[in-house]
């Protein structure tokens, strides 16, 4: 088949495409996105944050446009000339949308009603180049990045991939300044650090151009290297494959050791902030991910867990001090050490987790979602409560908590090093107990009640009490990050536990992959990592205002183009994809009597 034509193309598409895209660039400027995150230096002083968004748009924009869906049975198109075109013509289009709007905001003064409306968004989208000049530039930006958009389409594999490898090096370097200049800074190696980042912050333009140079010779020297690994490993022998894991984890924990002692104090504390919300995602992962139970009121295992520490460790919780009907039945009982107070807790938030599961597991869907929101609101409005502010204090919480002695020390919120290494010792017991249950009979139990509950009822599984299990085990891990959070930070309010902590533990669940373990802790990683917690800064601060809107987009887009997650797991990318498993198969006159016959092949 020979290349078509430039005329061969289909403009409405383009356009549309390209309005989209200055439509979502527009919207980043008056929501503020853009000129927030244009303080961020990414390469001193050629690119920030701010315009890496703005420039990845109408990138993209061509990218979709020149993109082409081949149905099955019909052979794919050669790439050339229209794809660039279709991309050039997607990206001038975006572009002139947003010259109309750099006319409307010189024209017109809506700061009052739209904060950033004004100057600094003008400057920025025009390039500093004024109304007119910037409507010139936007349009051609526009048109120049559309047409490499599509170019990409015309690449072959082998380039498109060191292109990729080379750029991702690059702002890698650049978006992990605070952990790179850690790391040179804590093995005496800080002038490598001052050479690389400038002043300003950013990776400066040699060593942008150096990082580069050497992601190439890499991404050169290892080709195939990663597809001959994946073929190796996948071909191997089970006793041979198993020896591999177990290297594999030896690595994982010895970097877990001593990656801590490489970093500073901001650095542990983001890793053991993403740590527990970690063993928090493992819980609702059991619970969401493996039984198919919609919880939206899991942070209530982790209040209960938190509170539960607070009120057995602390000599100055109010039951103590108050004359409470607790404090009558419950005086006698001594401050107990962490370690003591743990068991206790563990076994108080699964009674928790019993009491709000009993009434409720019989439901299904929207109304088990619904019901469950309201039970994590109920805790969190008890613990607020005036009824129970002598005994729990109320909007004033719990102070002065002590944190966890091991013996030769005390971990605490002062000390992030230790407190990561305990929460990574219990994010390998969350691990350790949600393999062994999910490789367990209860665990093939609860994925045939997440893919069939009436089927698997007629099957003879007691899905009440199945489905209590994985709801009591969430709880429990919870209770685990509940009861290290308290120790951490010192304190315990109810403001702490609000419904939005358990919307992101879903978020990180569902971008993670429901149902994988590695998924999980991916999307932990790279959610709270990155963007934060709903009140704990992440590795780019910038986003702290933004990152509920990010978090939302994201979510919207994992739910259109990848529900399975980033890592999925593979019964359930077979559940989300059977439909499409079952056209290829008709479309290949293979003719599938059942699904099961599609999932097997």
């Amino acid at each position: 088949m020979s290349t078509r034509s430039a005329t061969d193309i289909d403009p409405k598409h383009s356009v549309s495409v390209g309005l989209i895209a200055g439509i979502s660039i527009i919207f980043m400027g008056l929501v503020g996105l853009a000129v927030g995150l244009n303080e961020r230096i990414l390469i001193d002083p050629i690119l920030s944050l701010g315009y890496l968004f703005l420039l990845a748009v109408p990138l993209g924009a061509g990218y979709i446009a020149a993109n082409e869906t081949v149905l099955e049975g019909m052979q794919a198109p050669e790439k050339g000339t229209r794809d660039i075109v279709a991309g050039a013509l997607a990206g001038l289009a975006g572009g002139a949308m947003v010259g109309l709007f750099l006319i409307l905001l010189d024209t017109v003064d809506l700061s009052e009603k739209m904060p950033a409306w004004g100057d600094r968004l003008l400057d920025m989208l025009s390039f500093n180049q004024g109304v007119g000049g910037g409507v010139v530039v936007a349009a051609l930006v526009g048109t120049v990045l559309g047409a490499l958009g599509g170019a990409i389409h015309v690449l072959k594999d082998e380039p498109r991939r060191v292109i990729k490898i080379v750029i991702i090096s690059v702002l890698s370097f650049a978006i992990l300044e605070a952990i790179v200049d850690d790391v040179l800074g804590e093995i005496g190696l800080k002038p490598v650090a001052k050479f690389l980042y400038s002043k300003s912050g950013g990776l400066s333009v040699l060593p942008a151009i150096l990082v580069g140079i050497v992601a190439l010779g890499f991404a050169i020297g290892f080709k195939g290297k990663g597809d001959e690994l994946k073929t190796r490993y996948d071909t191997m022998e089970e006793a041979e494959r198993k020896q591999v894991n177990k290297y594999a984890l030896i690595a994982v924990v010895v970097a877990a050791v001593v990656l801590p002692m490489l970093l500073g104090k901001i650095v542990n504390e983001l890793l053991a902030n993403v740590g527990l919300f970690v063993l928090l995602a493992l819980g609702l992962n059991i619970v969401v991910g493996r039984a198919g139970i919609l919880d939206i009121g899991y942070v209530a295992f982790f209040a209960v867990g938190a509170y539960g520490m607070a009120v057995l460790t602390t000599p100055e919780a109010p039951w103590r001090i108050n004359d409470t009907l607790v404090h009558d039945i419950f005086g006698w009982l001594p401050v107990l050490p962490w370690l003591v107070a743990l068991p206790i807790v563990v076994v108080m938030t699964g009674f928790v987790g019993l009491l709000i599961g009993t009434p409720v597991i019989r439901m299904r869907g929207d109304y088990l979602a619904i019901v469950t929101l309201g039970f994590g609101e109920i805790i969190r409005l008890l613990f607020l409560s005036d009824w129970l502010s002598p005994t729990l204090g109320g909007s004033q919480g719990i102070r002065n908590i002590p944190g966890v002695n091991v013996g030769v020390t005390e971990i605490n919120g002062t000390k992030p090093q230790y407190v990561f290494y305990l929460v990574a010792v219990f994010v390998a017991i969350a691990i350790y107990i949600s393999h062994q249950m999910e490789t367990s009979r209860i665990g093939r139990a609860w994925m045939a009640i997440r893919e069939d509950e009436p089927v698997a009822e007629a099957m003879g599984i007691n899905t009440v009490t199945t489905k209590l299990i994985a709801f009591v085990t969430g709880a429990v891990l919870a209770s685990f990050s509940g009861a290290i959070f308290a120790a951490k930070v010192g304190s315990t309010f109810p403001n702490s536990f609000l419904l939005l902590v358990s919307i992101i533990i879903l978020v990180v669940v569902i971008v993670g992959g429901m149902g994988n373990i590695p998924g999980v802790i991916l999307g932990a990683v790279v959610l709270i990592g990155i963007l934060g917690g709903p009140k704990q800064p992440g590795l780019l601060a910038e986003f702290s205002q933004f990152k509920l809107l990010i978090y939302g987009a994201l979510l919207v887009f994992m739910m259109l183009k990848k529900p399975e997650g980033l890592l999925p797991n593979a019964a359930r990318t077979r559940e989300l994809h059977i439909d499409e498993a079952l056209q290829d198969a008709w479309l290949k006159g293979d003719k599938p009597s059942s699904e099961d016959e599609v999932a097997t092949a």
